[in-house]
């Protein structure tokens, strides 16, 4: 008995440590790229760079006006298509569909949908909004956010719903309360922090997107708010300047890697206080 409990303490010890080890080795490697991301960027952080347009290599003042404004348009776009499909398809999984063989089936995609690389989906929705019409458009590059954003929203609906005690929902139907009552003012109601926190994640997950935009959006280099044409993008962006060989498109490529990283992380930020304080 005492050597089965020394056992057990040892290889309880050994865990702890690998895992605490494990953890610092992750944190570190993250404090590494932000330190990175801050030192080479965060001097280039001015007010001309949310004012100012992009200008050729070499011209004065310079920013990314465009691109910003672009990337706010296109992540909208995203957001208004891809929330409330994932909502609605997440409540049916859960509220209806239950363990159902199609139910099963959405959620066995969903999970498929939500490792598959994003380059995929960009090379499908260029085949499908892309070709058709001969060009790029922000509506495109909006569909694919969508697309990404879609199997995370349906997903984490679903988890948040199933946490909801069913002894409420009987409640509400002791009371007379129809089906779609009860999912609205009952069922919601308890699960709001989790879908806030799951759309919050959804668009985190779809901001920093890159590889998918250069087949549907692409990118432009002025201002623009046309969806129906190639429109600009943050990460688009981010990546021409920075493989550039010019040193002043390089520094605004810094920066606009400081703004995207702060940004996604103070999302996912939130949506982690959001459920915390719920």
């Amino acid at each position: 008995m005492v050597n089965a409990y020394l056992k057990r303490k040892i290889v309880n010890g050994i865990m702890i440590t690998l895992s605490v080890i494990s953890s610092i080795i992750g944190i570190g490697f993250l404090f590494w790229i932000l330190g990175v991301l801050l030192y080479n960027g965060l001097s280039y952080v001015s007010w001309e760079l949310f004012t100012v347009d992009g200008a050729p290599p070499g011209v004065t003042p310079s920013g990314l006006h465009h691109a910003i404004i672009g990337h706010l348009m296109l992540t909208v776009a995203a957001t208004v298509i891809g929330v409330p499909m994932g909502l609605l398809a997440g409540t049916y999984l859960n509220e209806y569909g239950q363990n159902s063989f199609f139910a099963n089936l959405i959620r066995d995609l969903s999970d498929i949908m939500m490792s598959a690389p994003s380059i995929v989906i960009g090379v499908f929705i260029y085949g499908m909004l892309v070709m058709p019409v001969g060009h790029f458009s922000g509506w495109a590059g909006s569909a694919a956010l969508a697309v990404i954003m879609i199997p995370v929203i349906v997903r984490t609906t679903d988890d948040m719903l199933k946490l909801v005690p069913t002894e409420l929902r009987e409640a509400a139907f002791a009371l007379g309360a129809p089906k779609w009552k009860v999912v609205l003012q009952v069922v919601y109601k308890g699960a709001i922090a989790g879908l806030t926190t799951g759309v919050l994640l959804g668009v985190a997950r779809v901001a920093g997107e890159t590889a998918p935009l250069l087949f549907t959006a692409f990118n432009n280099n002025f201002y623009s708010t046309d969806m129906s044409n190639s429109i600009g993008s943050l990460t688009v962006t981010m990546f021409n300047y920075s493989m550039s060989p010019f040193e002043d498109w390089q520094a605004i490529g810094w920066a606009s890697a400081v703004l995207l990283a702060f940004a996604i992380l103070s999302v996912n930020i939130l949506g982690r206080v959001i459920i915390k304080k719920k």
